[in-house]
């Protein structure tokens, strides 16, 4: 485990509602001012106050409000109701209402209702889960969920509700935010083999209608959990690889840009491209075909977003020798450099398809000559030309251009000759996150002066 960072002070919430009524009665101040007074000290003091129902004496909380509505003779009907309310209060991260309702019992409460709402009232159970999933949203709301039995609920629903696509959607997003920055809930959920329940429905449904299952694998793949030091996700990566995943992953991707999974498809499939056998295992089954149309269909339809997540997985993919070689002969740099030139006001997207384009011509003369052919360095010229405040493209820009030349000499002098020296050096001098690269790239460019 990583070294503890140091956590925020806390105040409880009568201690906050003391300091409050302290304003009030001993300095004189109107409600409103004492509540103001009372956050501002406090944050000063570096107190979090998450969760913490800041309202002045006589105001109510909606969150508050409803969670007193719950009670145990309340039928399950109006329970749902009330589960609605919550999670359409929750549901935005940023209103802090997620924290105050997890600080006042809210998880433990709906775990409890999803368990009712399974063997009573089967028509709630998604309106419980929805509730579940906005409610959950850090460390500390994690482990409530687990101490409480909710990963073994969630696994159970998914055994047994694989008709109700709104239920395995809410599943899937309890699943999502409870398994984020938690390595142990990834562990749990891997150990009650979600992977092999994963690679199930989406072999029975295609993954048609059900986005979260897609972000559901990218989570439990993620190596965010800080306070671990050696994340076992890599093995989850290749565990999941071998339920056949990625197959049933590419079959989502064929429907193309009409798809609303496509971006999350993406990302899921570049989660488990995690070694050469399996990136090698996506080109063998097609995958490269389908990515490389999708490609093309987002620069013909100007959706930047899909470009930039489909460039990364091919990034992903193209970590393999064997399929850096496969990508070039089906057009691939060709279809890059159009994508480009589609996206030429969009630095996000030229950045991603710089680092594709350094990933093929690792290692691979060939493949260098070929990026040239297919303007690949006037793409960095330009690009480095009409956005020299971007230091992560500059960046990108400079290891491209490394691999374009450090085996091909022929083309450095092409790259001299159009400018290049002129637009390293001033990504060097503009931008500290670029001296190294830069630096590296006038070197490979055969420059005696390059360290200046």
């Amino acid at each position: 485990m990583a070294p503890a960072k140091a956590a925020a002070r806390k105040v409880s919430q009568q201690a906050f509602d003391e300091m409050v009524q302290e304003n009030i009665e001993d300095l004189g101040m109107d409600p409103a001012e004492a509540l103001n007074d009372a956050i501002q000290t406090l944050t000063l003091q570096g107190v979090d106050l998450s969760g913490i129902v800041t309202c002045a004496p006589g105001e109510s909380n909606p969150v508050m409000e409803c969670l007193g509505k719950f009670g145990e003779d309340k039928p399950l009907s109006e329970i749902v109701e009330i589960l609605d309310e919550l999670s359409v209060l929750c549901r935005d991260k940023g209103s802090g209402n997620a924290a105050i309702a997890a600080k006042n019992g809210a998880v433990e409460l709906i775990i409890s209702a999803c368990a009712k709402l399974r063997d009573e009232h089967r028509r709630g159970l998604a309106s419980g889960l929805r509730a579940l999933a906005s409610v959950i949203h850090d460390l500390q709301s994690t482990e409530i969920f687990k101490e409480n039995g909710g990963p073994e609920i969630v696994v159970g629903i998914l055994s047994n509700e694989r008709e109700d696509v709104k239920i395995l959607d809410s599943c899937f997003s309890v699943v999502t935010a409870a398994a984020t920055g938690n390595e142990v809930l990834k562990e749990l959920f891997m150990d009650l083999k979600m992977d092999e329940l994963i690679f199930q429905i989406l072999k029975e449904r295609n993954g048609a209608s059900i986005p979260s299952t897609f972000d559901a694998i990218h989570v439990i793949l993620s190596s965010d959990d800080n306070r671990v030091v050696a994340s076992q996700v890599f093995g989850y990566a290749r565990k999941f690889s071998k339920s056949g995943i990625a197959g049933v992953l590419v079959d989502s991707l064929r429907e193309g840009l009409s798809s609303p999974c496509l971006i999350s498809a993406s990302i899921a499939l570049k989660s488990i491209a995690v070694n050469d056998e399996i990136c090698r295992s996506i080109s063998q089954i097609g995958g490269i075909d389908v990515i490389l149309r999708c490609v093309d269909d987002s620069g013909v339809q100007g959706n930047s977003a899909a470009a930039k997540a489909l460039c990364s997985l091919l990034s992903k993919v193209a970590g393999s020798d064997v399929n850096k070689n496969i990508i070039v002969e089906k057009g691939g740099m060709d279809k890059l450099v159009n994508l480009s030139a589609r996206f030429s006001d969009d630095p996000l997207v030229l950045q991603e398809v710089m680092s594709i384009i350094t990933t093929l011509c690792l290692r691979s003369p060939n493949n260098a000559a070929r990026a040239i052919e297919s303007g690949a360095g006037d793409l960095a010229i330009q690009a480095m030309d009409r956005f020299p405040q971007s230091d992560q493209l500059q960046r990108s820009s400079c290891f491209m251009i490394r691999n374009l030349v450090v085996r091909n000499p022929e083309n450095r002098k092409l790259l001299l000759a159009n400018g290049i020296e002129q637009v390293i050096r001033r990504a060097k001098q503009s931008h500290k996150s670029c001296k190294d690269a830069a630096t590296d790239a006038l070197r490979d460019l055969g420059l005696d002066n390059y360290n200046s």
